[in-house]
């Protein structure tokens, strides 16, 4: 598997990243079936989040580790500080709650990557960086990004971070798919845009991306006249997202692929480091991915799946 370097980790990730979130106890055999056949097929990083199932799905993934004896050959990306009934969480206390917290469900010391799930941008960057430097030098953490954040707010929190000598963040995880948002799917997410992109590519910030393949919409699930599913209508029916559906078979099919497999590596493929997390049910949706994530597309390609012929 293809990897990428992000800074503050001893290893590469690998650009697959097994999405977790459905994850709990209860089912535990096929989650520990699944994650074994991820990383016998060469990934070696796994996505959670404090919020994900009350957290079932971050005691999942540590019962597995325990059981495996694999800490150290395994990436852990897991997220807090989202928000909640009572509202924005991007404070210190909040921050420092669901780290300690997390660090126990995992039955880890250290997480990998850790990112704040959600931001709030009336608080200052400044309280935000202070505190996740002090769990950086306790070494509860060793790379540190953000999820849902624009990366203004990122370049603000990273000029603060070199004006006081301080680490900032060293990857993104945002919505990165041929499938357009047409307005954010839920409260607070971010999807990377033109302007975002371009960021990334001056910088050469990784992007980890979600919901890679538009909540399936690139899967082709869905149809201009299946309209049962409002969320989905909302967020993805538009007319720029069925053009790019369409190219996507029509180069699918040039190239012998399924068309999800190209919408998949259309994300693997940008002119800076990115990473895709995807959540697989079954181990042929594992298989899946691996193909997709070898496959290559040259820039103009790229560029002809989401803009079409110029």
């Amino acid at each position: 598997m293809k990897t990428i370097l992000i800074n503050g980790l001893y290893q590469p990730c690998g650009q697959l990243i097994m999405g977790c979130d459905h994850f709990n106890q209860s089912k535990f055999g096929l989650a520990s079936s699944l994650l074994d056949k991820f990383t016998a097929m060469g990934g070696n990083t796994i996505d959670t989040a404090f919020q994900y199932g009350d957290g079932e799905s971050e005691k999942t993934i540590g019962k597995w580790m325990h059981e495996r004896d694999n800490r150290e050959q395994v990436i852990i990306l897991t997220k807090g500080a989202h928000h909640d009934e009572t509202g924005h969480r991007v404070n210190p206390q909040s921050i420092t709650h669901d780290l300690s917290i997390s660090l126990e469900r995992l039955q880890t010391d250290y997480i990998d990557l850790y990112a704040l799930h959600r931001d709030d941008p009336n608080v200052p960057v400044g309280p935000i960086i202070d505190i996740l430097n002090e769990h950086l030098q306790a070494g509860k953490i060793r790379a540190l990004g953000a999820s849902n954040w624009s990366y203004q707010r990122i370049q603000e929190a990273n000029d603060y971070a070199q004006q006081n000598g301080l680490t900032g963040f060293t990857f993104s995880s945002t919505n990165l798919s041929l499938a357009k948002m047409i307005v954010p799917r839920w409260a607070g997410c971010v999807p990377a845009d033109e302007k975002t992109c371009q960021w990334h590519q001056s910088t050469g910030m990784p992007l980890l991306s979600w919901s890679s393949l538009g909540g399936g919409f690139m899967a082709g699930r869905f149809s201009p006249e299946h309209r049962e599913d409002e969320e989905m209508v909302r967020t993805y029916y538009s007319e720029g997202n069925w053009q790019r559906l369409e190219r996507t078979r029509q180069l699918a099919k040039k190239k012998g692929v399924p068309s999800v497999q190209l919408a998949l590596a259309y994300v693997l493929n940008q002119p800076f480091p990115t990473c895709a997390l995807v959540a697989a049910y079954a181990p042929e949706e594992l298989d899946s991915n691996l193909a997709a994530a070898s496959l290559t597309l040259t820039p103009e390609e790229v560029s002809w799946l989401e803009f079409g012929a110029e």
